[in-house]
């Protein structure tokens, strides 16, 4: 039995739909992230869960419990859900050790505050206050709050948002290794795909109130579903390819096999090219020039212009530091084939 089963829920904000008939289930103690743009409506299904909004249609399950459709709504304090939030709701009066327990049965407290404080990773920090820690700090004590009664479900929304880019993806490491030793499952919100990757088991990409595909990260970037994942997920663009009789797709930088939506000969397509399936070779007849660089430290990232003047990106060690203006050779190398049909 899932610990979460969503059956086709709606929700609606007047004459506008947030929420469109989506659907998800979550086995238990699995990691799972709803990954989108802002206003696609995943912060929306976390509030659903959680209680703090009434779905117009469809079901919310947990543990084989029904705890919304329409005509039933169980209270938020009633549904075993914690909740972490993007601006930690500490309780700045209190202390850390003060803030999860609050609400805790005074018999369990001091244990319960202890086994957390030492799991988070914040032992021997019980006495301090909230401005007394650091927003990473801050953030694991938000998290051990919502781990202190025990919930059968944690959601978390866009949490590590206000901090910077490399303290995110660490602390969302971090988050995950927490759950997995406290043996909770969770669901993120998050627009961030590199912190989506760094904690889920299983990413939802949403646009549009809907989900657009349900995946393990490695499937999202290698074989999207359809073009707004491929465009949402990972770096890349599109090149014109057109399917031959041998049922292989040439475009400018070469032929490669077809997979998944193979066409018909002559059909026109639009291939997907990530930065790693364009490699650098000094010996290639096939050349490109370097219109855009960027160091990334063991790697520049190079934008190339081809000679039809369409662009692609090039990952290459950053020992090959070339000069804006020059050619450098280029070969495919593309393993996983992600194309479309064109105006698809």
């Amino acid at each position: 039995m899932p610990i979460l089963d969503l059956q086709q829920i709606s929700y609606a904000f007047g004459s506008h739909t947030v929420v469109d008939r989506l659907s998800l289930q979550l086995a238990a103690g699995s990691i799972a992230c709803l990954l989108g743009p802002s206003g696609c409506g995943k912060t929306t299904v976390l509030r659903c869960i959680a209680g703090f909004e009434h779905v117009a249609q469809g079901s919310i399950v947990l543990e084989g419990e029904i705890v919304a459709r329409p005509g039933l709504h169980v209270a938020p304090e009633l549904r075993r859900v914690g909740m972490v939030f993007q601006d930690y709701a500490l309780f700045p009066h209190l202390t850390v050790a003060e803030n999860i327990g609050f609400g805790l049965a005074r018999s369990e407290r001091a244990a319960r505050v202890a086994s957390l404080l030492q799991t988070v990773g914040l032992a021997g920090q019980g006495s301090r206050y909230p401005h007394e820690l650091s927003g990473g700090q801050q953030q694991r004590v938000a998290l051990a709050r919502a781990l202190a009664p025990r919930p059968r479900l944690l959601l978390l929304d866009e949490p590590f948002s206000n901090l910077d880019v490399e303290l995110r993806e660490r602390l969302a490491q971090e988050v995950r290794q927490i759950l997995r030793a406290e043996g909770v499952s969770a669901i993120l919100v998050t627009h961030d795909q590199h912190e989506a990757f760094a904690f889920a088991d299983l990413v939802g990409v949403m646009h549009e109130g809907r989900i657009q595909q349900w995946d393990a990260p490695y499937n999202l970037y290698h074989r999207p579903a359809n073009r707004f994942v491929a465009d949402f997920v990972g770096q890349g663009v599109f090149l014109p390819g057109e399917v031959q009789a041998d049922g292989r797709i040439k475009l400018e930088l070469g032929s490669l096999p077809a997979q998944g939506e193979r066409g018909t000969p002559g059909q026109q397509m639009q291939v997907l090219l990530r930065p790693d399936d364009v490699l650098h070779d000094d010996a290639s007849t096939l050349t490109a020039e370097v219109v855009a660089k960027t160091f990334r430290g063991a790697e520049f990232m190079y934008t190339l212009r081809l000679a039809s003047g369409a662009q692609v990106l090039s990952l290459v060690p950053s020992h090959h530091n070339h000069a804006l203006g020059e050619r450098i050779g280029i070969v495919l190398g593309a393993e996983h084939v992600v194309a479309f049909a064109a105006g698809a």
